[in-house]
């Protein structure tokens, strides 16, 4: 299956709780075309396993389907105390989607 590499640029979010998480959201024409060529091909939770490039940290993780229509990215806390990003700041980003079949 062909590679699928794009670059990104959209708002990081916190989800509240007992354990909060740092997301962002994939724009929706990013999503529907993820879900479009990979989504038969999903993994647990509606995952897709993903590359991501921002700024100097690169890292494997997974998307994660919405009932929204869009796909969110999981931003662990190491990427952002390296890349100095807190809820509310827009990055840019690189998402690769390789190999998946």
């Amino acid at each position: 299956m062909d590679e699928y590499e794009r670059k990104i640029k959209a708002k990081v979010w916190l989800y509240p709780g007992p354990s909060p998480w740092y997301f962002i959201t994939i724009p929706e024409k990013n999503s529907l075309e993820i879900k479009k060529k990979f989504g038969a091909f999903h993994r647990g939770w509606g995952s897709i396993p993903v590359r991501i490039r921002l700024g100097l940290t690169n890292w494997d993780t997974s998307i994660f389907w919405e009932k929204k229509g869009t796909y969110i990215l999981p931003i662990k806390k190491s990427v952002r105390a390296s890349e100095k990003i807190t809820s509310g700041d827009t990055v840019s980003f690189t998402m690769t989607i390789q190999n998946i079949v």
